[in-house]
């Protein structure tokens, strides 16, 4: 019999993964998402699907670790300084449109002809929007950090400490009877909050990195992994027991980490149970839809499911108009979180127990809620493809104008940040220009370096940056058309200055210097790639000086051999660098041909 069940517990663990390994590929591959793959399949293999699963509710209660951990891992990202920075869009937003969303969707509930109190319940569970999926679909278009992203991010954050309030408004509300043994104990749940709450902050505080370093000092990889779980969890317990969101305790303990040496192999560590915890809460939420709820009351959950999301979709995008949000960011934001969420279940929950809702009505909006995340990813993939396009956000960005220096640099990715800082640390005047805000920010937050917004191969955002006055210009773009242009721009425009350019490779190079865009061209990859070829000789036995010498053979063969493919002669070029190589070859007795680069 033992040997029967554990056969029966590893083919339910075989068909979680095998519907998730075959459903999101799928779903991904014609253009659906991950997200839907997930629901998908979870309503295949559930209880109104083949069957595998009869309780759903067992797999949510395992698989919302996936959406504590996801928390964990965005507060890691978040440090308190850039979290203080947010309070107004977390206290401020978030409670406006939770407030105006609620009263309205109140009206909608009591529209269908419920009660007060039950209205207010389905409403301000509707009102809570889905954070799993909201930051997943985030994720998948890398928004989380962008400053649209950030609104959404401190609205949902918001939400998750609504959760704690809207329960003991449950309890106010709860029928008589219900209420007295409520009543005299509220202090107490308020308190034990607060508490929790203390402790929670006091141990990130003073605990948390002593306790990392012990660890790191044992070089035991494995106890760290178990370590990183332990704080996961360990603070969503500790909330939970409070009274709090446990999501809210790990977003927490990752705030008090985020400025920890032990950031990033914190995040490396819990990245995989978080991707795989995540995929097993949707499932979950998947094989959770009552097809036979649905099916008896139809009429009333889609009506619901239309009316609720519709009614919440036109107050956030509303309210984001009122918080001066262009049009298009508006109606993303109202697409992305039209839907209800994960703590509408617990709320809803509570209700019942409670006695303010009965069965029939959480069956109901349980239905529509559920209904409501896997309509999201739909109506999100539609807006995707037939709405606005949402335009780039220019928070914090400034243009260019009426700059004056003697080097002008023209893309600050990789390349560029390495190629100013001999130039900033000579003390020459330096103006950088980068047609990505999200770069410009990133400077100016990680980097504390002033970037400028725009395009270095229009003529007058050239002038506007100062190319007219600059001696040198440092063309580092990482796009071969876009180098391209702006060296002929720029050559066009600013005769006297030294144009230097970042190659893709050596055709890319060949053809900005027979365009005359370029004065100088360095390929992005033949330092490197000469420096490995050194070190390499140096690992073989060979002495400094034999190593020093190949290379600079190797570098006048190059020299020689570029200067005849500009020519336009590319097969004598490479005949010549093979001669060449033959003969060093020969002097050093080899018998094994070099290959051609």
């Amino acid at each position: 019999m033992a040997v029967e069940g554990s056969a029966g517990d590893l083919i339910k663990v075989v068909s979680l993964l095998g519907a998730a390994v075959v459903a999101v590929p799928l779903f991904k591959k014609i253009g659906l998402g991950s997200v839907l793959g997930y629901l998908a399949a979870g309503l295949a293999i559930g209880p109104f699907g083949f069957k595998l699963f009869t309780d759903p509710q067992a797999i949510l209660h395992v698989a919302e670790l996936g959406v504590v951990m996801f928390l964990f891992v965005i507060g890691l990202e978040m440090r308190p300084s850039h979290l203080w920075s947010l309070r107004k869009q977390i206290f401020g937003l978030g409670s406006l449109q939770c407030l105006v969303c609620g009263l309205l969707l109140t009206l909608v509930s009591i529209g269908f002809g419920f009660p007060l109190a039950v209205s207010f319940v389905c409403a301000t569970g509707f009102v809570l929007t889905s954070t799993a999926i909201v930051m997943q679909l985030l994720g998948e278009r890398g928004d989380i950090a962008a400053p649209r992203g950030q609104r959404i991010v401190s609205v949902l954050l918001f939400e998750d400490l609504l959760i704690v309030p809207l329960l003991a408004i449950v309890a106010f509300i709860a029928p008589p009877a219900l209420d007295a043994a409520v009543v005299p104990s509220r202090w107490g749940v308020i308190g034990l909050a607060l508490g929790a709450l203390a402790a929670l902050v006091a141990a990130g505080i003073w605990l948390l990195n002593p306790f990392f370093r012990i660890l790191a000092n044992a070089k035991a990889r494995e106890v760290m992994t178990a370590a990183a779980l332990l704080v996961v969890l360990g603070a969503a317990l500790l909330m939970q027991l409070g009274g709090l969101s446990m999501a809210m305790g790990a977003f927490l303990a990752g705030v008090l980490l985020s400025e920890s040496t032990f950031r990033h192999q914190l995040e490396a560590d819990i990245e995989p149970f978080r991707g795989l915890l995540l995929g097993l809460f949707f499932l979950g939420v998947g094989m959770s839809l009552d097809l036979a709820v649905v099916g008896r009351n139809w009429q009333l959950i889609v009506a619901g499911v239309v009316a609720l999301m519709v009614t919440k979709a036109l107050c956030i995008y509303a309210v984001a108009r009122l918080a001066k949000s262009s049009h298009a960011d508006a109606l993303d934001r109202a697409v992305l979180m039209a839907q209800g969420g994960e703590f509408a279940f617990v709320l809803f929950a509570a209700a019942l127990g409670a006695g303010v809702i009965d069965a029939t009505v959480n069956a109901n909006m349980t239905a529509v809620v559920v209904l409501s995340m896997a309509l999201t990813p739909l109506i999100v993939l539609a807006h995707q493809r037939w709405g606005p396009r949402v335009a780039e956000s220019m928070e914090g960005v400034e243009a260019a104008q009426d700059r004056q220096a003697s080097v002008l640099v023209i893309g600050f990715g990789r390349v560029g940040q390495i190629a100013s800082q001999g130039v900033v640390a000579r003390g020459a005047s330096l103006t950088v220009i980068d047609n990505d805000t999200q770069v410009i920010r990133d400077a100016q937050n990680y980097l504390g370096f002033k970037v400028y917004y725009g395009d270095g191969a229009r003529s007058d955002v050239l002038h506007a940056a100062g190319a007219h006055t600059a001696s040198a210009i440092l063309v580092c773009v990482n796009d071969k058309a876009a180098a391209t242009r702006i060296a002929e721009s720029v050559r066009a425009e600013c005769p006297h200055a030294r144009v230097l350019v970042r190659a893709y490779d050596r055709q890319h190079a060949v053809e900005l210097v027979q365009t005359n865009g370029a004065d100088t061209v360095i390929r992005e990859t033949f330092e490197s790639a000469m420096k490995m070829g050194y070190e390499a000789m140096l690992a073989t036995g060979a002495t400094v000086d034999e190593a020093s010498a190949v290379i600079s053979d190797l570098r006048r063969l190059d020299d020689d051999r570029f200067d005849l493919e500009v020519a336009g002669d590319a097969f004598a070029g490479r005949a010549l660098l093979q001669a060449g190589l033959r003969n060093r070859g020969n002097r050093d007795s080899s018998s094994a041909e070099a290959p051609v680069p």
